[in-house]
């Protein structure tokens, strides 16, 4: 998959970026620690399902880049996020099982120069305020992989409408607060391995979302 900010990419930015401006009241940070050209990953603790839809959409409209997200396979089965993921070239994976061939898209999508996305955490914190979850491999085999760098992002407000629980419907007419804070790149060492890579990226997740929380 080559790079390719699409019609379909600058129209479905340009359009969604007013909702989300409704929805939220949203703050970012260092956003050109994002590249604006060649391969790199961007790394984000997950708080909501409305993390990926945000981010991409602020780094559609502020980067002119187009995002590949690791999405659960079950959400392609919806039908209507389903048919917007494919069309938005979005890649299904299989969680909790080891998904290789989502993983080896991913590494495939960097090396062709891209950008690709993933939660490291795996799915949703229930529970943001307790702290980040333990994290996973994935993000530190793509990066390994390819050698590309890792954008760790700190993000934080979203849950406050959608959480792990499902829409917070007594906030529906709320305007959020949310911050998004773009930390220096990671790169990996030629000795790290797949748990050493994890770690270093681990402490720079929790060091984003600390500079994020008290922006939202």
């Amino acid at each position: 998959m080559r790079e390719d900010f699409s019609v379909w990419w600058a129209v479905g930015s340009t359009v969604t970026l007013p909702l989300v401006r409704m929805l939220f009241s949203v703050h970012v940070q260092n956003i050109e620690h994002v590249p604006a050209s060649g391969p790199a990953i961007v790394a984000f603790n997950h708080v909501s399902v409305l993390d990926g839809p945000v981010l991409g959409i602020q780094i559609a409209s502020r980067r002119r880049r187009k995002v590949r997200f690791l999405v659960a396979a079950e959400v392609f089965d919806h039908r209507v996020y389903g048919p917007l993921l494919r069309s938005f070239d979005q890649i299904a994976i299989r969680r909790g099982d080891g998904d290789s061939e989502a993983l080896e898209e991913a590494v495939d999508t960097v090396r062709a120069g891209a950008l690709a996305a993933v939660a490291p955490e795996g799915h949703v914190n229930p529970d943001p305020e307790a702290g980040m979850q333990r994290i996973r491999s994935g993000c530190a085999r793509i990066a390994i992989g390819t050698g590309a760098p890792v954008i760790p992002v700190g993000i934080w407000g979203t849950q406050r409408r959608w959480p792990a629980a499902g829409p917070n419907r007594s906030r529906l007419w709320h305007r959020e607060r949310v911050a998004i804070v773009y930390g220096p790149v990671l790169r990996p060492y030629p000795d790290d391995d797949l748990e050493s890579f994890s770690e270093r990226l681990s402490v720079a997740l929790e060091e984003q979302v600390r500079r994020a929380r008290p922006i939202a």
